[in-house]
């Protein structure tokens, strides 16, 4: 299995979900006493939240492109973006490096057309529900995005994922809150909802929603899983 490089620490709690996926697949796949050969790099999500909010993105696309090369030049043969919001700047990020960046937005829309679906709701930060990288992405694609379409419905689960997902904590409120508004979803047509946070899984995983969700995180890992142990990944068609 090659090595995974992990740009991790957006939030630390969603990583440690990476690092646990990760080695559960190679643990299921392998057998034995085999796990995931990772090198991660760990943000201060403090500063990188700062800089989000300031609109700093060519400093974050700098900072993320950085420490990619470090990885790289660690031994990492593949990378992740270990987080939904920042693969805003994941070209960046791919040019700073040679090894393949596995692109979440990619995979999720992988996932989505497997399943024979056309349209998904969307829930994740205010910038990956409202910038437009992630819906138009999706669109490429032929996948139509729905999110949520008030604002204060947006503003809520921006501030369910800052102010408590990101430090821990997760309330039954936020979680009635979040499957009410993936009702509404489903209601406009969506047939599964794109849990586009790293951190959403950790609240709504087991939570029976009017539609499945798509879990990103665990489309991300599982797509890198697989590459890790892809001969030929550098050639793989995802990297065309």
């Amino acid at each position: 299995m090659k090595t995974v490089g992990l740009l991790g620490g957006m939030t630390w709690e969603s990583t440690l979900e990476y690092y646990r996926r990760l080695n559960e697949l190679a643990r299921e796949k392998h057998g034995g006493l085999h796990s995931a050969p990772c090198l991660i790099y760990s943000f201060d999500f403090q500063e990188l939240s700062r800089l989000q909010s300031a609109g700093r993105w060519e400093e974050l696309g700098e900072l993320l492109g950085a420490r990619a090369r470090a990885l790289e030049q660690g031994g990492a043969e593949l990378l992740l973006i270990c987080a939904n919001t920042m693969h805003k700047v994941a070209e960046r990020v791919r040019r700073a490096v040679r090894i393949p960046l596995v692109h979440l937005v990619d995979e999720t829309a992988r996932a989505v057309r497997g399943r024979g679906l056309e349209a998904v709701g969307l829930l994740g930060t205010r910038v990956t529900m409202e910038d437009g990288f992630y819906v138009e992405r999706l669109a490429a694609q032929g996948i139509r995005a729905l999110v949520p379409p008030a604002a204060a419905d947006r503003a809520e689960i921006h501030r369910i994922i800052f102010g408590e997902l990101a430090l821990g904590r997760l309330e039954t409120g936020s979680r009635e809150f979040c499957l009410h508004v993936a009702g509404e979803l489903a209601a406009r047509g969506a047939q599964a909802v794109v849990l586009a946070c790293t951190e959403l899984p950790l609240l709504l995983r087991g939570a029976a929603a009017p539609v499945p969700w798509l879990d990103s995180l665990d489309i991300h890992v599982r797509a890198a899983a697989e590459l890790a142990d892809s001969p030929t990944i550098a050639e793989a068609p995802r990297f065309v």
